[in-house]
């Protein structure tokens, strides 16, 4: 269900996959998707993804900003934010620049932050790593 109305700007509706909807496919806008029912496959939203407690995603996720309180398996990648809140469950690789953890999220996968984008494995390299490597192990943190 979208509404939209003459002249509203696209990153403004909200659309919503109802509970007990299931979509099959890939799922587009500019706007912000609220799932309550069931996706499988790919969502790309502009503004913002809402996952509610009883809403799962199997498949990928990327958007500005993210609120997860059902399920997600697959890839889920939150450019500005990311909020799991203590009813979700998520299965694979994150990336996002900011997150949020309520106690009793589960996560299951790896994470990637960082505030820059940069390819995965291009982190410091030379001199500056070797040194921060140091700090870390006189630090107790790394062998």
């Amino acid at each position: 269900m979208a509404r939209e109305s003459v002249g509203t700007p696209p990153e403004t509706v909200i659309s919503i996959i109802g509970p007990g909807m299931k979509v099959v496919g890939e799922c587009h806008t500019e706007g912000t998707i609220r799932v309550e029912g069931a996706v499988e496959g790919t969502i790309k939203a502009g503004k913002a993804v809402v996952i509610g407690k009883q809403g799962s995603v199997t498949g990928d996720v990327h958007t500005q900003d993210a609120v997860v309180s059902g399920k997600v398996t697959g890839t889920l990648v939150a450019e500005s934010r990311l909020e799991l809140q203590a009813t979700s469950q998520v299965d694979g690789e994150v990336r996002t620049r900011r997150m949020q953890l309520e106690e009793g999220a589960v996560l299951n996968g790896t994470v990637h932050m960082s505030e820059a984008r940069r390819p995965v494995g291009a982190g410091p390299k030379g001199p500056e790593a070797d040194g921060a490597r140091r700090q870390l192990a006189e630090a107790g943190a790394v062998k």
